[in-house]
């Protein structure tokens, strides 16, 4: 073989490898929302959805890398044709369902500024005066039921 070949290869292969650590360490830094969605979490707040859901996923995209600490429970079996007994049990009708400490719940889409409003948890750059302010562009569906 030629030796630039080979050169290339080799100099191409740790590029590749580079570029893949420098991926993994950017998922494993703390999310813009890490303390807002521990505090979801902390407050009872519960997110019921299904893998296949649109709605579901658009909700978790919301938080970015914050998305690992979402009190999230996955509803749906894994050929998608019933639901875990975990959402039956929770009276989980519609994805995607949130259920609050207090008993009570939202379906749909729900923006950030929702959920601050019915947690009480403050999103990043607003005070505890003011935490019905900016939403993430997200329109809501939500219902309360």
């Amino acid at each position: 073989m030629n030796k630039t070949y080979i050169i290339g290869a080799v100099v191409g292969l740790l590029a590749i490898f580079g570029l893949m650590q420098l991926l993994q360490s950017a998922e494993k830094r703390p999310g813009p929302l890490d303390d807002f969605t521990q505090c979801l979490r902390d407050e009872g707040a519960k997110f019921y959805g299904a893998f296949w859901c649109q709605h579901c996923q658009a909700t978790k995209k919301m938080f970015g890398r914050s998305k690992k600490l979402i009190p999230y429970i996955e509803c749906s079996t894994p050929d998608t044709k019933k639901q875990l007994q975990v959402c039956t049990d929770a009276g989980v009708e519609d994805y995607p369902t949130w259920i609050f400490e207090d008993g009570s719940r939202k379906t749909g889409e729900l923006t950030l500024s929702d959920l601050a409003e019915k947690t009480g948890c403050i999103l990043p750059g607003e005070s505890s005066m003011e935490n019905t302010g900016t939403t993430t562009g997200a329109v809501s569906t939500s219902t309360t039921q």
